[in-house]
């Protein structure tokens, strides 16, 4: 048996977590998400984040948080996504971020972004507030955005409808993009969800 995947997370004890609480149907998700991570052992980043969006896109229904979980703003670990089978924007982000770094794609290349998503298509389009994941091959390079409301993931440039506002990772918060003056950390103690979601993720097996 696998007890480990490539980003160190303890298989086994995340299969416990998992279906203690939603029961044995969640165990088939958890087998199909153990099988990608594993099977991309030897896979380029680019196969790494086309498998991990799509997984995502495929295996969660998006959902408010007041219906799913009953709160107004809940951030899900990836076991717990899988368990809904649901989630909201933040949701599917942190799950595949998660993923990716189980895949073996170094933590400095993904950023959380928080963004201003534009709707419509008139010059007085209205915007809400959205999250999406961004890969970075190098410090400087455009970002790849995986994204659950466009299953493609698509350089930066294609995506003018986003407007970041700050973007973050295990590291820290930053206020600027990689490689450009002003992306100065933070601290992740400023965003007091995703500390939260960390501490739980380590008590379900992730490292």
């Amino acid at each position: 048996m696998i007890a480990a995947a490539y980003g160190g997370a303890d298989f086994d004890r995340l299969l416990v977590s998992l279906t203690q609480r939603w029961g044995g149907g969640a165990a088939t998700k958890f087998t199909a998400w153990r099988a990608m991570v594993v099977g991309a052992a030897t896979a380029t980043d680019a196969d790494r984040i086309k498998r991990a969006n799509d997984f995502f896109n495929r295996q969660m229904q998006f959902g408010d948080d007041s219906a799913i979980w009953g709160q107004v703003d809940f951030w899900a670990t990836p076991m717990e996504s899988l368990g809904k089978g649901a989630g909201d924007c933040e949701d599917f982000a942190i799950a595949k971020y998660f993923t990716l770094k189980e895949m073996g794609v170094a933590s400095e290349k993904l950023r959380l972004i928080y963004v201003r998503a534009k709707t419509g298509t008139s010059d007085v389009a209205q915007s809400q507030a959205h999250m999406v994941l961004a890969y970075y091959a190098q410090p400087d390079a455009e970002p790849l955005v995986l994204d659950n409301l466009i299953g493609e993931i698509r350089p930066a440039s294609r995506r003018l409808d986003l407007v970041p506002v700050f973007s973050f990772n295990s590291e820290g918060v930053y206020t600027g993009t990689p490689g450009k003056e002003g992306a100065v950390s933070v601290g992740v103690g400023r965003l007091s969800r995703w500390e939260d979601l960390l501490k739980r993720a380590r008590l379900e097996g992730f490292e």
